[in-house]
């Protein structure tokens, strides 16, 4: 732990991320508390620019922008953390099987990888949405679907490298199941890339979402999400640019910090490097 702290301490990027984060999530879980309802309708006072009572101004609707933003940052962090977690569970499973496996388990496994690869990502994450059908919960599915096979060839390559290892020989020659030396002695030992590359992917994650979102493939109005507020938004652009630029900025920050992150845990997995700095 101390190792850890000094090593932040060392990497300003790493806690400059680290620090959005915590900025982030104590906004989101905090600050609905001290605003109003984000779908409260006040034409009254539409389009009103940032001041005092609107601190970010407010929308066509006179929905109070800064409530939307918060709300909407519950949803969009929620969103990124657990797209990667089932992706990072499916693509893991599947790249630890064939890594071990080998043969033609491995042959199968890889190839279907290798297709879903070949289609980038947002393309594949946009024809799948558009085939579930426009809604929050299709759209997380079909980001998951994407990013699974990410996680796949981390974890096979993992898997190839780890498995050859001489504790995991030993350990097959105490008759340790095939199941206890993978999770115990594989995974463990793989886990440093697969959480860099699953730091990374919830930026990614939260981009895609809400570029589906924006495209009306995710939430649907009027909830309060940031890639569908941007979208309602984007024609108010040039009269009332705060519209856009709040939920746009919000976005920014969150992909910016967890990237700051996932480069901060790439450089303390990698020891040479994690020296250097520390």
């Amino acid at each position: 732990m101390k190792d850890l702290i000094h090593f932040l301490r060392r990497n300003t990027l790493a806690t400059v991320g680290a620090g959005l984060l915590a900025v982030l999530l104590v906004a989101v879980i905090v600050g609905p508390m001290f605003v109003q309802s984000p779908t409260a309708i006040d034409i009254g006072n539409k389009l009103l620019p940032p001041g005092p009572g609107h601190w970010l101004g407010t929308d066509g609707f006179g929905r109070d922008m800064l409530s939307r933003i918060i709300h909407g940052g519950r949803y969009t962090l929620a969103i990124g953390i657990l797209v990667v977690g089932i992706a990072f569970a499916v693509g893991v499973f599947f790249g630890l099987i064939a890594g071990v496996a080998g043969g033609i388990v491995d042959t199968i496994i890889m190839r279907i990888v290798d297709a879903m690869l070949s289609f980038p990502a947002l393309v594949l994450a946009i024809a799948l949405a558009a085939a579930f059908g426009p809604s929050l919960e299709n759209a997380m599915i079909a980001v998951a679907i994407t990013m699974a096979p990410q996680f796949a060839r981390v974890a096979r390559s993992q898997a190839l490298s780890v498995s050859s290892r001489l504790y995991v020989d030993a350990a097959q020659a105490l008759g340790l199941g095939q199941g206890r030396i993978l999770i115990h002695y594989i995974l463990v030992n793989a886990i440093g890339p697969l959480l860099v590359q699953a730091s990374l992917n919830v930026g990614s994650a939260i981009l895609q979402t809400a570029s589906l979102g924006f495209l009306g493939l995710g939430a649907q109005p009027p909830m309060a999400e940031w890639g569908a507020d941007v979208s309602a938004n984007l024609s108010l652009a040039r009269s009332s640019p705060w519209t856009a630029l709040g939920p746009g900025f919000a976005i920014l920050l969150a992909v910016l910090s967890f990237n700051l992150i996932g480069d901060a845990l790439a450089d303390w997995f990698n020891p040479r490097r994690r020296s250097q700095i520390g």
